[in-house]
């Protein structure tokens, strides 16, 4: 494993594409480690977007969603941000994973010592959702961007 930029190790990411400048996407290897290299990943391209407001909500909701993907599916694991023209701007995070089953959100006990994932994302996002597709699915949400 040879360090990368920040210190993160190179072969955590296992694809990367740009389009275009609006739209960015990363294929991470089913690893736990891909959860501080999906967030780091997601704050330098908001930075870079200068959208550093949505940093740390953004960052929470990615990692929530690496998370689940990492814990209930397996194979790699699919971020996509897009910045699209508004009125509203709006950031749209896509996660996919290998699963097929969508993911539902639940009330979670108090007890319980996870399942708040999906009810943190439903409760910070503009919007959010999930689809399938052809190789598993995707679960998305969208933040505004401030004006």
């Amino acid at each position: 494993m040879k360090p990368g930029i920040h210190g993160l190790a190179v072969w955590e990411v296992i694809g990367v594409i740009d389009t275009e400048g609006d739209c960015v996407e990363w294929t991470f290897a089913a690893d736990p480690g891909a959860v501080r290299v999906a967030r780091a990943k997601v704050r330098d391209q908001l930075d870079g977007w200068a959208l550093e407001s949505l940093s740390d909500i953004t960052a929470l909701l990615v990692s929530e969603l690496v998370t689940n993907a990492l814990r209930h599916a397996h194979g790699p694991v699919g971020l996509r941000l897009t910045r699209r023209p508004g009125p509203p701007e709006v950031l749209l995070v896509e996660v996919s994973d290998s699963l097929p089953d969508l993911p539902t959100e639940k009330v979670p006990a108090p007890e319980d010592e996870s399942g708040r994932g999906l009810l943190l994302v439903a409760s910070s996002a503009r919007r959010w959702g999930t689809r399938p597709d052809d190789s598993g699915k995707t679960v998305w949400f969208e933040l505004a961007v401030p004006g």
